[in-house]
């Protein structure tokens, strides 16, 4: 490997995607560096044990990310959604801000490869959905750049399906797909091991946009899948009017959806050369899912949006 002595910066590295980042490339031997706010959380802990460098500092610190990115041969950018703006205190303007900042100081500080994770639903022209469209400007700014850039676009979360507000503990599942709908899904730990491909082969990746996914599935696959894996009925149904009336968020999901944004966008053929090992919703569901999804049937909760 070229430059395996040169660490990668990891952003979010105590999150989701930047955890599963972290992990797949330190398993793929890479020296990993982190930016985090408190090093002494046991998130952190969990991280320096597993051999990560640590660096004290926030996404609008830029003197900690430049010091940070001093020496590293790649960066890893993802942000805080704008979409958790209600949990986190984040606006559209903030993420759009943070993800600029990286890349600019990337190149500032002779970064050789940036890979930015933005999401499948982004295009070229405006969604509508803010949380989407602050991606997509982000990914044009980048495309700006004299750096050798990779732009992700993960699909949505199999992680997310079983979090509290979908019914799953009243033995039903409501989303926003109508039944023969189809949509794009990957597991969170399958992320990071696409990325390590992809900084291990600058040549072949750079200047590309790539949506990853692992499965397609339908409402009535997810009913499937959930029935099998509960032992009992779960029963399948688009969130109700009432629900999206309710819900501005839902409601642009919904019709998202019904545009074909989620779905026909990844080649998973091509992907699953890349990484043999990622897995389908079901996999998924019976292995690492079956904890949450055995939580979630027994607990009650409103849907929020999950972490970056």
């Amino acid at each position: 490997m070229s430059d395996s002595k040169r660490p990668i910066l990891v952003f979010g590295a105590t999150g989701q995607q930047g955890g599963s980042v972290a992990a797949a490339l330190l398993k793929a031997g890479w020296p990993v560096r982190a930016l985090v706010r408190d090093t002494a959380s046991a998130k952190s802990a969990a991280l320096r044990e597993a051999g990560v460098e640590l660096v004290r500092g926030s996404f609008a610190d830029t003197d900690a990310i430049r010091g940070a990115m001093n020496g590293v041969h790649g960066v890893f950018s993802v942000q805080p959604s704008s979409g958790q703006g209600p949990i986190l205190g984040l606006s559209d303007e903030d993420e759009e801000r943070f993800g600029v900042s990286i890349a600019d100081l990337a190149v500032e500080t002779g970064v050789d490869h940036l890979v930015y994770t933005s999401a499948n639903g982004v295009s070229d022209e405006p969604t509508g959905m803010a949380h989407f469209d602050t991606k997509g400007r982000i990914e044009a700014h980048i495309r700006t750049l004299p750096i050798n850039a990779t732009i992700v676009r993960p699909a949505g979360f199999m992680d997310m399906l079983v979090m509290p507000g979908f019914g799953l503990d009243q033995g039903r599942f409501d989303f926003f797909l109508q039944p023969d709908q189809s949509m794009e899904l990957i597991a969170v730990e399958d992320i990071g091991p696409f990325v390590a491909a992809i900084f291990a082969d600058p040549a072949r990746f750079g200047g590309q946009t790539l949506t990853i996914a692992s499965d397609v599935v339908t409402g009535r696959d997810l009913e499937t899948a959930f029935t099998d894996a509960a032992g009992q009925p779960i029963t399948y149904g688009r969130f109700s009017d009432a629900v999206l009336a309710a819900s501005p968020f839902l409601a642009k999901l919904t019709a998202m959806a019904d545009e074909g944004l989620f779905s026909n966008k990844a080649d998973l053929h091509a992907l699953r050369a890349i990484n043999p090992e990622m897995q389908t919703f079901r996999a998924w569901l019976d292995g690492t899912g079956r904890e949450a999804f055995e939580k979630v049937r027994g607990t009650a909760g409103a849907w929020e949006y999950g972490t970056a």
